[in-house]
């Protein structure tokens, strides 16, 4: 994870805006630094891709009564508002740890922080459903944005659904309904980078964006890439330990309790969604920004082939796609079926158009385990089968 490898999966992507991640870490903001070149307007570029200086901080305090662990993302225009809010936040915890810091502070403290080293910087609540780190989570979260962040409520303007929820699934709470709600890769690996993307239309600028998601600008925020909800580790409730895997209704007929070891269940983000919801599934908001859940092409190869996604032959046959029709947003989103069919190997191109159309059957993640992804349906496998017969 360092800004050359990153700038070459972001090409490889199809991705020209990048989160730098981290500049809260004193050796991580030196490498930005010195390779990061300032353009236009708050951005910055290294090899032809932008950045943006965010950083994802952990907050974990007591509040009446209970412990609270809710993670945020800081976004900043300049290095000199970076350096403010690093010197601030050195009181709160150690910044120099592996991983995002856990400060001993508060949330409305922290957007009076960052908000005090610079009005244009923005903070947007992470992954806002996950049960342990999150704004909602059932662990360590609060059940509305005012409780979490008092007077402060009103400089939130944007919220991060996070791999294991889609727009819909917000769309559900009504009171979540003048938020921007944006997806982030949440990467931890360049090759990861892309599983969920915001798609604009508007000026490569710090101050452009800004505006686009204060407004929610559907001309100017156009919708958001989004995993399947239910690949996502917390999407349903469960014990990943003694292999309990269940919906929402199954954990309220066990009384929230593992029927293996007599223990709490970790109640996923679709439970806590019907918990706080006011709204019936299937709910679509007037005005809200689009969005396309996608499943990633290494992912849709490695199913293809019947090999694990690590597999050489998967990165070589990715890598000559990339080569043959562009980058992988273009191939997943806009390369023509005819395209596709006659570039790619039959299986590939199957499963690309599968995604394409929703046409996958999951099994929901739980308790911090991925979900399953069948992209091929049992119609796609005996038509296979009919072809190698014959």
């Amino acid at each position: 994870m360092d800004v050359e490898h990153l700038v070459e999966w972001a090409k490889l992507k199809g991705i020209s805006l990048l989160g730098t991640g981290d500049f809260t870490h004193y050796l991580w903001l030196q490498e930005l630094k010195n390779k990061l070149k300032p353009v236009a307007n708050g951005l910055f570029s290294y090899a032809g891709i932008n950045f943006i200086l965010t950083a994802e901080v952990s907050n974990i305090y007591s509040k009446d009564g209970r412990g609270r662990r809710v993670h945020n993302i800081l976004f900043a225009p300049d290095f000199a508002t970076v350096d403010k809010i690093n010197q601030e936040l050195t009181g709160f915890g150690n910044l120099a740890a592996d991983g995002r810091p856990m400060l001993g502070l508060d949330c409305p403290s922290l957007v009076e922080i960052v908000l005090g080293a610079n009005p244009e910087c923005f903070i947007v609540p992470s992954h806002i459903w996950t049960p342990w780190y999150s704004l909602f989570g059932s662990n360590s979260g609060f059940d509305t944005i005012e409780e979490c962040f008092e007077k402060y409520s009103k400089d939130i303007y944007a919220l991060e659904t996070g791999l294991s929820s889609d727009p819909a699934m917000n769309w559900r709470l009504s009171a979540l309904d003048r938020f921007s709600l944006i997806s982030n890769s949440d990467a931890h690996s360049p090759s990861r980078l892309g599983r969920e993307a915001n798609v604009f239309n508007c000026a490569m600028d710090y101050y452009a964006i800004l505006e686009a998601l204060k407004k929610k600008d559907k001309q100017r925020f156009l919708y958001t890439v989004e995993f399947f909800p239910e690949e996502g580790k917390y999407h349903y409730d469960g014990h990943r330990n003694c292999n309990i895997l269940y919906s929402p209704a199954e954990t309220r007929k066990k009384n929230n309790i593992c029927p293996v070891c007599q223990r709490p269940l970790t109640v996923g983000v679709m439970h806590r969604v019907e918990q706080l919801g006011d709204r019936p599934e299937g709910f679509v908001l007037e005005g809200g920004i689009p969005f396309k859940n996608l499943i990633p092409l290494v992912e849709i190869i490695a199913e293809a082939k019947g090999v694990g996604r690590a597999a050489r032959s998967v990165e070589r046959e990715y890598r000559q796609l990339i080569q043959k029709l562009g980058n992988e947003f273009d191939i997943l989103l806009n390369i023509s079926e005819e395209e596709l069919t006659q570039t790619c190997a039959p299986r590939i191109a199957c499963g690309i158009l599968n995604v394409r159309r929703a046409k996958v059957k999951i099994t929901p993640g739980f308790d911090g385990v991925y979900g399953k992804i069948d992209i091929f349906s049992e119609e796609d496998k005996k038509s296979e089968k009919q072809m190698t017969l014959f």
